[in-house]
C-alpha cells in the first residue's frame, strides 16, 4: 500500500501492552503498510477522564488529531479500543461542530490547526476495509488450520456505531480468524463487557465478568481467545486464575491480540510478537503450528 498512516500507540501499547505494539508494527511491516508514530502524542483521556472534566475526553483526543493533521496525515491508526473510541468520537464531534476545534486552542497552551477531517481507523478495520482479506490470504505462510479461536470484541471496539461492524452481532474478528485458516467459535459473550475498567476498584467484579466470557468461549470448544483491547486483555489474561475460582472450572485459555495471531499465520519470528509476555502461557497455541 502506498499510503502512509499516522500511528497512535496510546499509553497501554507504550507500557503494559507492549506485545500488542510489537505485533502491530511487525505485522504491518510484513504487509508493507507504512505506519509513522505520531510525534508528541499524549494520552487520549482513557475511560475515566470525564470524571474530572467532561470536555477532557474529546479535547485531549482532538489535540492528537490536530497533531496528525499538522504532520501531514489524513488517517490515524489507533490499536487500543479505548483510544480508538475516544479519538473517533472526537473526530465525529469536530466534523459536526466546527467550534470544537476553536475550543481546543482555547483550552491548550499550544496552538493547533484542527479541521476535523482526520479519519480514525482501528488496524482491524484497515485490514478488513482497505487491505482486504483476499490479499491477506495470499500472504499467509502458516495457516492456523484446525485451531478453534474465540473472537472477543468487548464493548468498545464496535463503538461509536457505524459502518464497520455491528455493536450487537460483530463479525470482523471472526472473518479475520477464518482468513488465517482457523475456525471462529460462536459464543454468547463475544460482545459483552469483561469488567476491565473496574479492575483496580472492584477486582472481584472483573474476575466474575471475565470468567463469564472465558467460560462461555470454553464451553463452545475454544482453544484460545483473540481480541483487540489492552484492557480486555488484562481482564481475560491477568485475571484468568481468579476467574477460574469463581466459575469453578479450569479455563487455560491463551489470550492473544489479533495481530499476534496474524503474525503467527504470516510466519513472523515469535520474538517479534511478544508471546512470552502473557500470564496464561501461549506455548500450546504455538505448538499447534
Amino acid at each position: 500500500m502506498d499510503k502512509a498512516y499516522a500511528y497512535y500507540p496510546g499509553c497501554s501499547l507504550d507500557s503494559t501492552a507492549k506485545e500488542y505494539d510489537m505485533s502491530v508494527r511487525a505485522v504491518f511491516a510484513k504487509l508493507d503498510i507504512e505506519l509513522h508514530e505520531l510525534e508528541n502524542w499524549t494520552c487520549c483521556g482513557a475511560t475515566h477522564s470525564a470524571i474530572y472534566n467532561a470536555d477532557s475526553r474529546f479535547l485531549l483526543s482532538l489535540r492528537n488529531l490536530a497533531l496528525a493533521e499538522m504532520q501531514g496525515y489524513d488517517t490515524v491508526i489507533a490499536p487500543c479500543s479505548a483510544c480508538y473510541k475516544n479519538l473517533r468520537r472526537a473526530a465525529k464531534l469536530a466534523e459536526a461542530d466546527k467550534t470544537i476545534c476553536t475550543r481546543v486552542n482555547d483550552e491548550m497552551e499550544e496552538k493547533f490547526s484542527c479541521s476535523g477531517k482526520v479519519e480514525v481507523l482501528h488496524p482491524l478495520y484497515l485490514i478488513l476495509r482497505d487491505y482486504g482479506l483476499d490479499t491477506l490470504k495470499k500472504r499467509v505462510m502458516r495457516p492456523l488450520t484446525g485451531m478453534k479461536i474465540a473472537s472477543y470484541y468487548g464493548c468498545l471496539l464496535t463503538r461509536p456505531v457505524d459502518q464497520f461492524d455491528s455493536a450487537e452481532r460483530p463479525t470482523g474478528l471472526d472473518r479475520l480468524v477464518r482468513a488465517l485458516g482457523a475456525e471462529p467459535v460462536d459464543y454468547d459473550y463475544k460482545a459483552k463487557c469483561c469488567g476491565g475498567a473496574l479492575a483496580l476498584s472492584h477486582g472481584g467484579t472483573t474476575a466474575r465478568m471475565a470468567g463469564d466470557v472465558l467460560a462461555s468461549a470454553k464451553e463452545r470448544g475454544a482453544e484460545a481467545v483473540t481480541l483487540a483491547c489492552p484492557m480486555c486483555h488484562m481482564a481475560l489474561d491477568l485475571y484468568q486464575s481468579k476467574a477460574e475460582k469463581i466459575v469453578q472450572r479450569d479455563l487455560d485459555l491463551p489470550v492473544v491480540f489479533f495481530t499476534q495471531l496474524m503474525g503467527l499465520a504470516l510466519g513472523l519470528d515469535l520474538a517479534q510478537l511478544g508471546l512470552k509476555r502473557h500470564i496464561v502461557p501461549t506455548a500450546s497455541l504455538v505448538a499447534r503450528l
